[in-house]
């Protein structure tokens, strides 16, 4: 063994920057508490319940507009004036219809979910106590 060759060893220790990358992954994998994923579920439920009904509804209207536009264009531009009326008042008909569709999906969506989420809101409430 040859006592000439040094032993070289260093040490570098993780900096800020990384340290707080390293929690926030970290953090990821750490079991959580039932409150915090309660309570995300509960923001999901709520999203849902709201957010179906305003896609079915705008969908609906959008839809409607475009048909309507198709016939408010073949009277004006292209003078197809009895076809153009009837066509704009088929697309009256999903665009008036928009609004009800949204008020009856909305109501259908608390009755599905309602329930759910009045468990999931008292057993947050509970565990705050």
């Amino acid at each position: 063994m040859n006592n000439n060759e040094d032993f070289s060893y260093s040490y570098t220790a993780p900096t800020e920057k990384e340290r707080k990358e390293i929690t926030a992954i970290r953090n990821q994998y750490a079991p959580t508490s039932n409150t915090k994923s309660d309570i995300q579920a509960l923001r999901a439920l709520d999203k849902r319940v709201h957010s179906i009904p305003m896609i079915i509804s705008l969908t609906l209207g959008v839809i409607g507009t475009l048909i309507f536009g198709l016939g408010m264009a073949m009277v004006l531009e292209w003078h197809i004036t009895l076809y153009g009326i009837l066509i704009s008042a088929i697309g009256i008909i999903p665009t008036a219809l928009a609004y009800p569709v949204y008020k009856f999906s909305l109501k259908r969506m608390k009755k599905k979910y309602g329930k759910r989420i009045l468990e999931l809101s008292e057993s947050i409430l509970k565990q705050n106590e």
